[in-house]
């Protein structure tokens, strides 16, 4: 039997820093915060969570962490993708060792390897593996972009199972989806386009709001899979602002802005990253602060 796929809003948590250090603590609440929001799983270590700043070892004790906290109330996908294939296996049977739902593996960054070259690459990763595997194709990031024959190839090895898109073309996402077919997941990783994806027959979206707004990226994705495209797209209207403003700086840096307004986490982030100038952090703040007006109150307890 295939490996199935979680479906639905699967935020991409922060990783929260107190003194350069992994804060455990803050990670424990930004958990708690998402189950508390109704969302249908947490990724560890997606490019929101700064894995290109994290050693090996944080990784998986961060991972560890998440799982022991989730106590299996959330699916939770352990982002084990890096540069090098060596590290991304240890990361990958580790994660199967921790008990996670699925790996999220990001395309190797900066090498810009072949379309045949990412085939192989993918297809050790999978069978180094049975837990359900997820590419991650976001060459805004890594360089290099996954072609819909490539994904297609991959997607006939029995345990991967669907694909972030974090690109912005909807033509693409149609296009994998059609020649996949319905029973291979397309998560939306662009935060403005989630509501487009699940109208075009995403699977669900792996998006950096969801740290700040869990409830709302969790309700658009269940109102899209209920059929009532009214409420989805009210939702998406109404978290419009909030997911523009998401990439006022580079991600996940507003978001942790947010979050420490909020009183979640100290909005630490590691070098070469930095915090928000003064005029964007009143943009973010300002957009967080909208939302806020005509939500209810989203506040650390």
């Amino acid at each position: 039997m295939q490996p199935s796929a979680p479906r639905g809003s699967l935020t991409p948590l922060v990783t929260p820093f107190r003194d350069d250090e992994i804060d455990y603590d803050a990670f424990a609440r930004l958990i708690e915060h998402q189950v508390a929001g109704g969302s249908h799983g947490i990724t560890v270590a997606g490019t929101t969570g700064e894995p290109g700043v994290l050693a090996l070892d944080e990784r998986e004790r961060l991972l560890e962490h998440a799982i022991e906290t989730v106590a299996g109330r959330l699916p939770v996908l352990a982002g084990t993708g890096t540069a090098d294939l060596r590290s991304t296996l240890r990361l990958t049977r580790h994660a199967e060792q921790a008990g996670a739902t699925a790996l999220l593996v990001v395309t190797p960054y900066y090498l810009k390897p072949s379309q045949h070259g990412l085939v192989d690459y993918f297809t050790r990763v999978a069978e180094a593996t049975a837990l359900p595997v997820i590419l991650y194709d976001i060459p805004g990031r890594s360089g290099v972009a996954l072609s819909v024959e490539t994904i297609a190839t991959l997607a006939e090895l029995p345990n991967v199972v669907g694909v972030k898109e974090a690109r912005a073309d909807l033509e693409h996402v149609s296009r994998v989806i059609a020649t996949c077919g319905p029973g291979f997941a397309v998560y939306c990783g662009v935060e403005t386009l989630c509501f487009p994806m699940l109208a075009l027959g995403g699977a669900g979206h792996v998006s950096a709001t969801g740290n700040v707004a869990p409830r709302e990226m969790a309700e658009m994705a269940e109102a899209a899979f209920a059929g009532d495209w009214h409420r989805a797209r009210t939702l998406h209207y109404r978290l419009l602002e909030l997911n523009e403003v998401v990439f006022a700086d580079t991600n996940p840096v507003p978001i942790k802005t947010m979050l420490g307004e909020m009183g979640l986490i100290e909005p630490a982030v590691r070098s070469p990253l930095a915090p928000l100038l003064p005029e964007t952090k009143d943009r973010v703040l300002g957009a967080l602060e909208r939302f806020h007006a005509h939500s209810p109150a989203t506040t650390a307890s």
